[in-house]
Formats: C-alpha cells, structure tokens, sequence
C-alpha cells in the first residue's frame, strides 16, 4: 500500500540509489580504514627496523671521525674529494659532494669537492668505450692526485665500478673511503664504512646519517674557531 503524508498525499518511494550510495560510502570508509591501519603498522614495522639499525651503527662513529680527519687534511693541502655510486648511491655521492661545495650548517668557503656520476656526457663515452665498469675508474686516473680522497658508495660493496674506481684511486696515490653495508668488502679501501644491515633501504638511510656526520665535522673545521675545537680535539 503507498505511503501517505501527513496531509494525505501519497509519499514517494525511498530513493533506493541514495540508499546504494550511502551503502557504498561506508564500505569504501571501512576499506580506507583498513588499508590506513595496515599501511601505520608496515611504517612501525619499518621505523623500529631503522632504530636498530641506526644504534648499531654508533659502532662506526670512530671510523666516521677518521674519515672526517681524512678529508680535513686533505682540504687543508689544497686536495679535493672525487665521490661515485650508482642509483641511489650516486644521488649519496652526489649529496656528499654538495655539502662540501656548499655549505652544511654554517656559512663558510667551498670546498673542493667532484661526484664524478654528473658528467653525462664523460659517464656516457667512457661507458660506450670502455665498458661500464671503467666509468669511474678512467675518471679517476684523469682527476685524483697524491693526497686527494676518493668516496666510493657500494650498498653491497661489491659493484664493479665502483670497486675499479677504488683501484685506481689507490694507484693513484689517493685515500680511499667506501661506505657500503655488512656485506661490504673493507679491503677495498683505506676507511670502510659498513652499515650493519643488508636492507638496501636501510642501509642507505643510515649512510645519510654518516654523510652529515662527516659534514659537521669538515664544516666545524672550515669555519674555525669554538666549533672545530669542541669537534676535532
């Protein structure tokens, strides 16, 4: 029997769209809020996999100071840094080299500083050439000299390139540095920086970390004064 208002006309039908609708919306409220709780748990599970990685890396803060030495020397005769990764170990390299050339926290001179990956057009002839696994290396033997320091970023330590380029810094006369992490070979360098995990994602996140360690220490010595005393003493 139709429905009837108050005032006797006959109601319309429920509008069984809206009703679909309304269904349809809480359903979709429900997915999102299982897909949001699922997403919050992957990022805790992430975030206390970093936190362990990150205080077990408190065993390379030594090595990081000696690196920082390493360059400090370095810029103080006159050398430069030469950094090269590949992927986001080039976008590493390329980071480190921009703090020195730039600044990192304080207003200071520029440092000599080169990521030897931003040279497309070198990185693209000297791997049609020569192969890719001489990208670095013949950039190398072009650039460094007695003195300079070459930083190679490996996260597994074992990336041709980048272990050919560590080579030729060595017959070259240059320190070496390679930040990687645990399965990392440390006799490929004169300072190894191995991260103590083997989750790429990891173990990148922490070579920022030692990035802007090495950085506050090389920048604290560039300006002087209070700061590199309370850093390099």
């Amino acid at each position: 029997m139709p429905r009837t208002g108050t005032d006797g006309a006959t109601a319309p039908p429920p509008d069984t769209a809206d009703m679909t609708d309304t269904a349809d919306t809480a359903d979709t409220a429900d997915t999102a809020d299982t897909a949001d709780t699922a997403s919050v748990q992957v990022g805790r599970t992430l975030l206390d996999e970093h936190l362990a990685v990150a205080a077990a890396t408190a065993d390379l803060l030594p090595g990081a100071a000696a690196v920082a030495a390493e360059l400090v020397g370095c810029f103080r005769a006159g050398g430069t840094l030469l950094t090269f990764g590949n992927g986001g170990s080039a976008a590493d390299a390329q980071h480190l080299a921009a703090e020195m050339v730039g600044r990192f926290r304080r207003d200071r001179r520029p440092l000599s500083a080169v990521a030897l990956t931003v040279d497309s057009s070198a990185m693209t002839s000297i791997g049609n050439d020569y192969g890719f696994e001489q990208v670095f290396a013949r950039q190398v033997r072009a650039l460094a000299r007695p003195g300079d320091v070459v930083v190679g970023v490996s996260t597994s330590g074992t990336s041709p390139n980048v272990v050919a380029g560590l080579a030729a810094a060595r017959s070259a006369g240059a320190r070496t540095v390679l930040l990687t992490g645990a399965v990392g070979r440390p006799g490929l360098a004169d300072h190894c920086l191995a991260v103590p995990s083997t989750t790429t994602a990891r173990i990148q996140e922490l070579h920022v970390f030692l990035i802007h360690l090495v950085s506050e220490i090389v920048d604290a010595w560039a300006v002087g004064g209070d700061a590199a005393r309370d850093l390099l003493r």
